[in-house]
């Protein structure tokens, strides 16, 4: 399953997700800290899904309320 999430309040302008069997296969982010981003990446790659949102929901950028890894957690929630 691919899905194209849109973030909101973060830098990021989009994430690529690639879920198989449960297990997250990949992740791109478009914009955002590079460096950031392409680490959260790394780390979620062969994670399942539920873990993922455990350990990124409610992460919060600069006071923002929200962070790029939160936004995957809510992109991965709206998967489930």
């Amino acid at each position: 399953m691919t899905i194209d999430f849109t973030p909101r309040g973060v830098c990021s302008r989009h994430i690529n997700i690639v879920i198989n069997d449960g297990i997250i296969e990949s992740v791109k982010f478009m914009g955002g800290c590079s460096g950031n981003t392409q680490g959260v990446a790394a780390l979620v790659k062969g994670m399942k899904v539920e873990e993922a949102i455990a350990r990124l929901e409610g992460i919060n950028c600069n006071g923002k309320g929200t962070s790029c890894p939160d936004q995957l957690a809510i992109a991965l929630k709206e998967a489930l």
